[in-house]
């Protein structure tokens, strides 16, 4: 049931995605060159979703989906670090003409040379996974 309901918000989010046109390359290109604020505002009505949401699940005392509690977990801020990897993912973003979310709503429109674009994605993740330790955090 719940691989039902998830697959039904995936839908959805494929919508509201293809809908507001932030799969665009072109929205995503005119964000990265200061042209307009559309995709900017997308961003913002995420973040404030995002902070309604984690929020609420908090005071309703609604767990993750491994069961945890949501928390916020405190790390130092380290200026070199978050320009750098800012960088990199902002870097791949306008190269790709993607974010991670939509890479599957892509590949949901028939782009499938997306599909490189998530073995990349996922060949990146499996491989920080493996060096994190051993990077200066």
């Amino acid at each position: 049931m719940r691989n039902i309901i998830f697959g039904i918000l995936g839908v959805i989010f494929g919508i509201i995605m293809t809908k507001s046109e932030a799969i665009s390359w072109f929205r995503i290109h005119e964000m990265f060159r200061f042209e307009s604020f559309h995709m900017y505002g997308i961003i913002g009505v995420a973040v404030i979703c995002g902070i309604i949401i984690i929020q609420g699940m908090k005071k309703l005392g609604i767990k993750t989906i491994d069961g945890n509690d949501v928390f916020k977990k405190d790390i130092d801020f380290n200026i070199t670090r978050h320009i750098l990897a800012g960088s990199i993912f902002g870097l791949g973003w306008a190269l790709i003409g993607a974010c991670p979310g939509p890479i599957y709503v892509m590949i949901g429109h028939g782009y499938w040379l997306f599909f490189v674009v998530l073995l990349g994605a996922v060949i990146g993740a499996y491989t920080y996974g493996n060096v994190k330790d051993k990077l200066p955090h």
